[in-house]
């Protein structure tokens, strides 16, 4: 799970990378533009969250004929949303655009990469879920595998296709939109083949008949996790609105945010990771009937998460000029991604506390109170701090940088005595 994380921040940093060379203006829209996707593909997500938490039980009941139902389930669901999402971020890219508050400078190059984006939406969701499947049931190989070829075809297309190289057109800015298309459709082939090779090779041959009945249970558990996340990128992009008044400070603002989240989701890496780990097996042993030992496995995946990023965090803050010339050209762009990754370091801590915690709350069922913890923190905590940091005591982006932190040292706070109740142990999926 830990190289996958690093194949996904290579591309990332990849795009950030690339755009850097062309303008800060691409290189704000690719932070602004990613979150606007990741709000897309929440379903997914949503899908796949619900997914890890049904299968992973089946499995640890021994109950492979009912993981391969939810599986199917999973897969065909997520076909029928993508069709519908796809549709209307072909014809509405313009008004989606618009209503996430991109600034001018950066409105056609957001459109642009909408458009592109939305043409693989439907093979990125089955990428999403397939791995989701291969996880939930510990066969990790799989997705590992997978994801290298994603990952290395994203990035090795972000510089032939933006600079063109024979023979390949140059495409310029769009050459990044392109690149993660083709991956993602890539991937989703590779994980069709490779249930033919693994121990969901019986997918093929059982009914798929729509199930109502485990639609309801996948969209019952998946529900609040989707909610979490709009709460989460909706308010990042009221975030990228408030950052966009700053005046003439906003482009480098909204740059050096974009950059920062990029070099942060380096130290995320294992983090998530560890998210992932507890999701599987906190869901594993309850499927066991063994709930004492999925809270110890919770509480130890906690404790690594929070040494590791410490530990990342301090050489990042000692280093933060240089982590920021990566991926920074413009002078007040790097100065103002280092400042970033210095005052949000601090929080690292505490992200790692609540990431690891709120996966294993999502692989035991209990999505409804990661998603309160979430929403509490982004909507009641961060944003008024936001606005009022930035703009009515006038600090700027500091002041932004600042709330940030404030709000995750609560959100980890949070995620841990919401863990610690052990409502979790007694939720029931059927």
């Amino acid at each position: 799970m830990l190289l996958i994380m690093i194949f996904n921040f290579f591309v990332g940093f990849a795009d950030v990378y690339v755009a850097g060379f062309i303008s800060p203006e691409v290189q704000a829209a690719v932070g602004f533009v990613s979150l606007l996707y990741f709000f897309v593909i929440i379903i997914a997500n949503a899908i796949s969250i619900g997914t890890v938490a049904l299968v992973s039980r089946a499995i640890g009941g021994d109950d492979f004929r009912r993981a391969l139902e939810v599986a199917r389930q999973s897969l065909l669901f997520g076909c029928v949303v993508a069709a519908v999402l796809t549709l209307g971020g072909l014809t509405l890219y313009r008004e989606i655009v618009a209503a996430a508050g991109f600034p001018g400078e950066i409105r056609e190059i957001a459109e642009t990469f909408l458009r592109i984006f939305s043409i693989a939406l439907g093979a990125n969701y089955l990428l999403i879920i397939s791995n989701a499947l291969f996880r939930a049931s510990g066969d990790v190989k799989e997705p590992l595998m997978t994801m290298f070829f994603v990952s290395a075809i994203n990035i090795i297309g972000d510089f032939v296709l933006v600079f063109g190289c024979f023979p390949f057109p140059r495409l310029g800015y769009p050459g990044i939109a392109v690149a993660t298309a083709v991956s993602v459709t890539f991937g989703m082939g590779i994980n069709i083949a490779l249930f033919f090779r693994s121990r969901w090779r019986s997918i093929y041959r059982g009914s798929w008949g729509v199930s109502r009945e485990t639609i309801m249970q996948i969209v019952h558990l998946g529900w609040p996790a989707a909610m979490l996340q709009i709460a989460w990128n909706a308010g990042t992009i009221v975030l990228y609105n408030i950052l966009g008044r700053l005046g003439e400070a906003s482009i480098t603002a909204m740059a050096a945010i974009a950059n920062g989240l990029r070099i942060e989701a380096l130290i995320f890496l294992p983090a998530f990771a560890l998210n992932m780990s507890a999701s599987v097996l906190i869901g594993q042993n309850l499927g066991a009937g063994n709930p004492e030992r999925a809270e110890r496995a919770g509480w130890l995946i906690a404790a690594a998460g929070v040494i590791t990023l410490s530990a990342l965090a301090l050489v990042v803050y000692i280093r933060a000029e240089d982590f920021a010339a990566l991926v920074a050209r413009d002078h007040a762009v790097l100065a103002e991604t280092a400042r970033y990754l210095k005052i949000n370091m601090i929080a690292q801590p505490f992200i790692a506390l609540s990431l690891a915690l709120s996966g294993g709350l999502q692989g035991a069922g209990d999505t409804r109170g990661t998603m309160w913890v979430i929403i509490i923190a982004m909507w009641v905590i961060r944003l008024p701090l936001v606005y009022c940091l930035a703009l009515p005591l006038g600090f700027g982006a500091a002041g932004v940088w600042s709330a940030m932190v404030i709000s995750m040292v609560c959100q980890g706070l949070l995620m841990a005595g919401r863990f610690r109740a052990g409502k979790w142990k007694q939720l029931k999926m059927e």
